[in-house]
């Protein structure tokens, strides 16, 4: 009972430390989106100016035929946090599956599902572990940077995003987007860009204006497209942040309630074996009277 009550404390510790980390993360989510927004919304106008096409790019060039794909996993570092892990790594699996013709080969950005494709001997061919809990752009972009470069190297035809999409506090769910190349046309940019908003789609509707841009297309492309792409990953670490810290609130809740249920019941065992203790002392003292009483008769 004193092992339990001791569990309880700890996971009601780590229920409100994870409570307080979750705020943080969508704070951290919600002050990147109007970045986001405004960073796609350029990438937008250039992709519809006159003469501009996916060749003034490479990293917005398809290849012609997907022959292998790489993945960039995000997991967590850290365990107690319910099926979040298993979950992601789950739809990883479903993933290779899905594309059993091609390979798919992994960049795994935390320790849990580099170890679970360990496991499941799937091919790492970079890990990130241990990374902040309040992640700066910095801190990620040489995850972006190593995705663009399996895609400039012609190792990857196509890169694509693994992460856990933050719904609310009791619904995360595990997705997969296309990160590479960049299509920044219709849904699939929208949905790129890691939030539902109907703005963005309907910013892509009608004419396209012609704009003059310094110092060029060409030069804001090569600066933008990149950048937009390590500010995607950026964007789905945090997204993947918050589901964890939301499924770690949960999971220790959950543990907490259940210590309680199991310290009630243990209690209630303990009062019956303490009751029946009693009863059993009163008996033999009452027999041990009698007994006497009738001695002395």
């Amino acid at each position: 009972m004193r092992s339990i009550k001791n569990i309880s404390q700890v996971t009601k510790a780590l229920e409100a430390v994870s409570a307080s980390k979750v705020r943080k993360a969508q704070q951290a989510v919600m002050n990147t989106r109007a970045y986001a927004r405004k960073a796609y919304q350029v990438l937008q106008h250039l992709g519809m100016q006159p003469g501009t096409a996916a060749s003034l790019h490479p990293l917005l060039a398809k290849h012609e035929s997907v022959k292998n794909i790489t993945v960039v996993l995000i997991t967590s570092d850290r365990g107690l946090c319910g099926a979040y892990n298993t979950n992601m790594v789950r739809a990883a699996m479903a993933f290779v599956r899905e594309h059993k013709d091609v390979p798919v080969k992994f960049i795994a950005v935390g320790k849990k599902g580099r170890d679970l494709l360990l496991r499941r001997k799937q091919t790492i061919i970079g890990e990130f572990v241990n990374l902040p809990g309040n992640p700066s752009f910095a801190n990620i972009s040489p995850i972006g940077r190593m995705a663009v470069e399996e895609f400039l190297s012609a190792r990857a035809d196509e890169v694509y995003l693994g992460y856990t999409d933050y719904v609310n506090t009791l619904r995360q769910e595990p997705r997969f987007k296309l990160l590479l190349p960049l299509k920044p046309e219709g849904q699939e940019a929208q949905e790129a860009t890691g939030h539902r908003t109907a703005q963005l789609a309907a910013s892509a509707k009608g004419p396209a204006a012609a704009y003059i841009y310094e110092p060029s297309q060409e030069g804001l492309l090569d600066v933008i497209v990149p950048r937009f792409t390590e500010l995607q990953v950026y964007q789905s670490i945090l997204e993947a942040q918050a589901s964890e810290h939301s499924a770690r609130m949960v999971a220790m809740r959950n543990a907490t309630d259940s210590a309680k249920d199991l310290l009630g019941s243990l209690q209630i065992q303990y009062n019956k074996a303490r009751q029946l203790s009693i009863t059993s002392d009163l008996l033999d003292i009452v027999g041990g009277v009698e007994a006497l009483a009738k001695a002395k008769g």
